[in-house]
């Protein structure tokens, strides 16, 4: 069947699977009870269980991985090979409400992504809360806009606005860190709407120690990468601020201008230019978007 025979949907809803065979089915019938007419896209990240053969059993058209590539690679897919005019993103664990969809899709006509925001009552551990406590303050720093919950899975976004910025999504589970921030660093509007979460099914693919590291350098290049300025600055005038007291410092006491001043003073000038030239680079990456 040609691509211009292929049927279309008002909305597609991706799911990157991987082994998640206890939670799919469940999932996957809940969304076609409330939203019959919507496509149900699952993308099978290389699943070593029976995860694919349950979403088709399920009803939901499937798109498998030869091998585990990383969810970001798995919603990189989706976005390729959904053909609703909207793709709604969730996780296939059981985490995410399917009632959940159609609060979403009642901003759909006034911003260009909404995103379910975790909140109290949410069943998530502390030590996740307290790191994306962390990351929504940073990001938020970064952006200038308040971000509610930077690493939620659950968003609405429109297709084709959506591909365009499928060249800068990572492979892993930073994806919706890079996305947000490349909507609201494309003049883009973010709408946050409250949702609680279940408990998951199954294990978590996520290490606290090993992936709370990553997470962090990982969020700390997508600062960079989108608004470099607002990272290197502060550090620039840190080091000018403390090059001029160590210089009144030296100067009273031993009535010289040492060479750790002088140090502090190119360091800073230094790290200011390198923000500089970061932050054309970054604005002329955003030549590809429209």
């Amino acid at each position: 069947m040609s691509l211009t025979q292929e049927k279309k949907y008002k909305v597609t809803v991706l799911l990157p699977a991987f082994n998640e065979e206890k939670a799919i089915v469940t999932t996957v019938r809940r969304i076609k009870e409330l939203h019959p007419d919507f496509e149900v896209l699952v993308v099978d990240d290389g699943s070593t269980d029976n995860t694919m053969q349950a979403a088709m059993d399920a009803g939901a058209n499937v798109w498998p991985h030869p091998y585990n590539i990383g969810n970001g690679a798995a919603i990189k897919t989706g976005l390729r090979c959904a053909k609703g005019d909207w793709v709604l993103m969730m996780d296939a664990d059981g985490q995410h409400k399917p009632e959940d969809i159609a609060g979403l899709l009642e901003h759909k006509d006034k911003f260009d992504m909404v995103v379910g925001a975790r909140s109290r009552g949410s069943k998530t551990s502390l030590h996740r809360d307290i790191a994306n406590k962390l990351y929504n303050w940073f990001a938020s720093y970064v952006t200038k806009f308040d971000i509610k919950d930077l690493t939620s899975g659950f968003r609405l976004v429109k297709t084709e606005v959506a591909r365009q910025f499928i060249y800068l999504l990572p492979n892993t589970f930073s994806y919706p860190s890079t996305l947000t921030m490349a909507y609201l660093r494309s003049g883009r509007s973010v709408k946050y709407i409250p949702i609680q979460t279940l408990a998951r099914k199954g294990k978590s693919k996520i290490k606290l120690l090993s992936d709370g590291t990553r997470f962090f350098l990982i969020i700390s290049k997508v600062a960079t990468l989108f608004s470099p300025f607002r990272v290197f600055m502060p550090i620039s005038v840190a080091l000018f601020v403390t090059g001029v007291f160590y210089y009144l410092y030296t100067f009273i006491t031993a009535g010289r201008f040492t060479n750790m001043s002088a140090l502090l003073f190119t360091s800073s000038l230094m790290i200011f230019m390198m923000g500089l030239i970061s932050e054309q680079i970054s604005q002329m990456r955003y030549d590809r978007v429209k």
